[in-house]
């Protein structure tokens, strides 16, 4: 089942906004009624009670410190206006009680949180995913299209073995070296699946400036758009590349000055010394390496217990991608018992979800499994890498609609909170983009001027809604 965020009663009638604000510091709150059904009455006095979510109310528990009282006339645009402060990170529910009663009849949600989120705006998307230049199902700009309306900030096309898909859509969407679009503020980023000899571990580069998969000759990325470096990479400057013999002779001598200390079989020494060689090309081309889906079935499991452990002990790896690609429960399931027990012992990786995707629509069952909220200064790539490097991301959990969020506890209640209380609305202007997207991508010139007028909305909603700067 498809998920889709749902919009609350509350957030139809009203419009509160800032939504989000940091801790210890003057909070200015606006309560817009949406409606002359959802409107307060001139000249009353309404009894507003802000409580602290995770602190018990003062009635239970008095001197929790968490609850604020006011008393407040709507002004004369007929909004009420709130100045109050939030002493902790987390949600505050916001109580209205009519004059003359004694029991709350509407409660609004806000968020605060610690100073080190200070110009961090969540921004969701997708870190891996498919078109039909590979195993995929869909012309690549139908699913950056599709992506966009399904409410996503940004993705990748990271098709097996080929970095030019996401070149030529960039190319489409006018998107720049800077990531800068006329049309659109949504980024697809450059990327691949990467597939080398001797290593048979997926390994995704997200972002990166030149593909990988073409350091190595004969390759599928080349023999479809040539050697050139503007078919493999991002601003036309990439290394040269070796040969397939020149490869396997180097991994050799990688693989042979290992330190004996876990790798039994000469396979997995080749192929973590060939992962860790795709690892150091991926971060020299300012990419984020991904460790993806270790609890893929494919038959049997992916790669071993014994050999997923000691790649995730030595991290030959930027990310891991904690969730992602399947519906049924061991692959995510076991990933997320996975990262938590090895959290405990102290291996704290970055971590993303992404949905593997080779369909973008409702028609294939696994087109909005996961995601990630990146917490990110901006929606510009090295931003995004920058801020999952520094663990400032969320694996979001969205095979049904009952949504589950992996990762530092502190994240997963921000993500819940946003899941439920701006994403619908976030989602709203979203799905209305990439239906013009597809529109213009596919050859009707009258999208062009709608998406121009577009433009900014996001970011405009973010200002809005996010008083963190």
């Amino acid at each position: 089942m498809a998920f889709y965020p749902v919009i609350k009663k509350e957030i139809y009638d009203c419009d509160v906004f800032p939504k989000v604000f940091l801790t210890n510091r003057p909070a200015h709150i606006t309560v817009k009624p949406l409606g002359f059904h959802a409107g307060f009455i001139p000249d009353s006095v309404y009894r507003i009670q802000v409580r602290e979510s995770a602190v018990a109310e003062d009635k239970r528990f008095p001197g929790s410190g968490g609850c604020r009282d006011y008393e407040i006339k709507p002004d004369a645009d007929g909004c009420i206006r709130i100045d109050t402060d939030f002493p902790r990170e987390g949600m505050y529910h916001v109580q209205f009680i009519k004059p003359g009663e004694d029991k709350k009849y509407l409660e609004l949600r806000v968020y605060a949180l610690e100073s080190d989120m200070q110009g961090r705006f969540p921004q969701r998307g997708d870190l891996h995913m498919h078109s039909h230049r590979s195993d995929g199902r869909e012309d690549p700009l139908a699913v950056v299209a599709n992506y966009r309306a399904h409410g996503y900030d940004f993705t990748v096309l990271s098709d097996h073995r080929r970095y030019y898909p996401s070149l030529e859509t960039r190319q489409a969407l006018k998107i720049d070296k800077n990531d800068e679009s006329p049309l659109t503020d949504y980024l697809v980023v450059t990327g691949e699946e990467i597939h080398l000899p001797l290593n048979d571990v997926h390994f995704v580069n997200f972002g990166g400036k030149w593909s990988i998969n073409a350091l190595v000759t004969p390759n599928a990325n080349t023999a479809e758009r040539g050697d050139a470096p503007e078919a493999r990479s991002l601003n036309g400057e990439c290394p040269e590349p070796m040969t397939d013999t020149e490869f396997k002779e180097m991994i050799a001598k990688r693989a042979a000055a290992l330190p004996d200390d876990g790798l039994t079989l000469e396979s997995e020494r080749l192929s973590f010394a060939a992962m860790q060689w795709e690892c150091e090309q991926v971060r020299a081309a300012q990419g984020l390496g991904i460790f993806p889906h270790p609890y893929w079935l494919c038959s049997t499991m992916q790669l071993s217990e014994s050999y997923l452990r000691y790649l995730y002990e030595h991290m030959p790896f930027d990310a891991f991608e904690v969730l992602g690609g399947e519906s049924y429960y061991q692959h995510n399931g076991f990933q997320t018992a996975f990262y938590y027990e090895e959290k405990a012992k102290g291996f704290n990786p970055p971590i993303v979800g992404s949905t593997d995707s080779h369909g973008s629509t409702e028609h294939n069952r696994n087109a909005l499994v996961c995601s990630t909220i990146i917490f990110s200064p901006e929606n510009k790539t090295d931003a995004l890498i920058d801020s999952v490097k520094k663990k400032y991301s969320v694996a979001l959990d969205t095979v049904s609609q009952e949504y589950r969020a992996v990762g530092d506890f502190r994240f997963v209640k921000y993500a819940a909170f946003l899941m439920d209380e701006y994403f619908p609305i976030h989602d709203v202007i979203c799905r209305a983009e990439g239906a013009y997207l597809k529109n213009y991508l596919f050859g009707d010139d009258r999208a062009e001027r709608v998406l121009t007028a577009m433009k900014g909305e996001i970011p405009a909603m973010q200002r809005k809604y996010f008083d963190i700067m």
